[in-house]
């Protein structure tokens, strides 16, 4: 199919519903998968690490959710983006419907960072470049959140939070690059494309299966939720009331 094609039938509620509902399954099946075989083979059977001990372990849950929160954040601007450009209404079903997913996985990154500092640094929180970029990331989240909420008009709302999610991408390299530009607690990136992982196999394998199971269960959910989102907005329509009655 041409990308021209393609992009034209993206922009189409009904075609991304009956496009997606066979995906919701497939990537449901495999965030499964993938997340129970990544945490059993991180938690109970990956070596306990020579400084921290089993405490580490965490790192199998605290490192796929940042990755993931950051993300979801990154498909709220370029849906946003979309939006504001080419008023596609799809873009701002998926506005609507990413920022729970990324709030909840933000929040459990900041939870698990947390448990995991006080061991590691003595406390559960500090101020550094790193914990906090990431805690501003979970209040744009929130302000998303409560913005869509606030105002009535659906279309005013969509273009206010599709501002919104653009002007806080500046926060990704904010988030990403802060352990390299600022003096800071937290330990560097656990994975780098330029560099080899400073993990032996045995403990880096399992956290790659799971940011890949994390990365499948976004692609669910969102999916699920966009779909229940365009059968919402779109109740009026020809198509879903004949998808009504035909069920």
């Amino acid at each position: 199919m041409p990308l021209k094609t393609l992009w034209h039938r993206m922009g189409s509620p009904r075609w991304m519903y009956q496009m997606s509902g066979s995906w919701v399954w497939v990537l449901g099946v495999m965030a499964t998968v993938l997340l129970i075989v990544g945490s059993l083979w991180g938690l109970a059977f990956a070596p306990a690490d020579y400084q921290q001990g089993n405490s580490f372990r965490i790192i199998y849950i605290h490192v796929p959710t940042a990755i993931v929160s950051q993300s979801t954040y990154m498909l709220l601007g370029a849906a946003g983006l979309v939006l504001l450009v080419w008023r596609m209404k799809v873009a701002d079903m998926v506005l609507a419907t990413a920022v729970p997913f990324g709030m909840s996985m933000t929040a459990l990154a900041l939870f698990t960072g947390a448990v995991w500092g006080k061991p590691t640094w003595g406390t559960w929180w500090v101020w550094d470049a790193r914990t906090t970029s990431m805690l501003v990331l979970l209040f744009l989240y929130f302000g998303l959140y409560a913005l869509r909420q606030a105002i009535p008009r659906q279309e005013t709302a969509g273009r206010a939070c599709a501002v919104l999610a653009l002007v806080g991408v500046i926060n990704i390299p904010i988030i990403k690059y802060s352990v390299d530009w600022w003096l800071t607690l937290h330990q560097p990136a656990t994975f780098k494309l330029t560099e080899a992982p400073a993990m032996p196999p045995e403990m880096w394998l399992p956290l790659a299966v799971n940011v890949l199971g994390i990365y499948c269960l976004l692609g669910a959910v969102l999916l699920a939720a966009l779909r229940l989102e365009i059968l919402r907005r779109e109740r009026d329509t020809q198509w879903v009331r004949e998808l009504v009655a035909a069920r």
